[in-house]
């Protein structure tokens, strides 16, 4: 992947995530008469001070793609190979196919512990996602309560 397709995926992510966050930003209701101009101007405000001191919390992005593992493909079939090989050559006399038998199944169990580990990576970031989220529209809230708006 080059670079500028990566900045665009990027810029696009990031433009995604402040347009999500925009649309579960609470109501303000202007309680001291603000004007629509008033209003605009304070709701940019407000999103431009909840992005700077809303607390956020640092997340891994999510992992796509196939679930390759990390080395822990390799490493399951270095088990598996050692286990079988122990076993084999005690059952059958026959360490080599053990190791092959086990070398297998250790593979399996290495893709199983990869995609497993993925979908806890991509639940925490979905996570902090949401917590980024919520402190952002608490800030945002704080800020136009502070400016005259009732907020809901």
């Amino acid at each position: 992947m080059s670079t500028p397709s990566l900045r665009c995926i990027v810029f696009a992510g990031s433009l995604m995530a402040v347009a999500a966050s925009a649309q579960q930003l609470p109501a303000a209701y202007p309680a001291n008469g603000q004007n629509s101009s008033q209003q605009q101007s304070d709701q940019n405000a407000c999103m431009s001070w909840a992005q700077t001191n809303a607390p956020v919390q640092a997340a891994p992005p999510p992992q796509t793609g196939p679930a390759v593992g990390g080395g822990q493909r390799a490493s399951g079939a270095v088990r598996g190979a050692a286990a079988g090989a122990v076993i084999g050559g005690v059952a059958n006399d026959d360490a080599g196919h053990g190791a092959a038998v086990g070398a297998a199944a250790g593979v399996v169990a290495g893709g199983v512990r990869a995609r497993s580990q993925r979908r806890e990576q991509n639940a925490a970031a979905a996570n902090a996602q949401t917590q980024n989220s919520a402190a952002y529209s608490q800030a945002y809230a704080a800020c136009m309560k502070g400016k005259g708006y009732s907020v809901n």
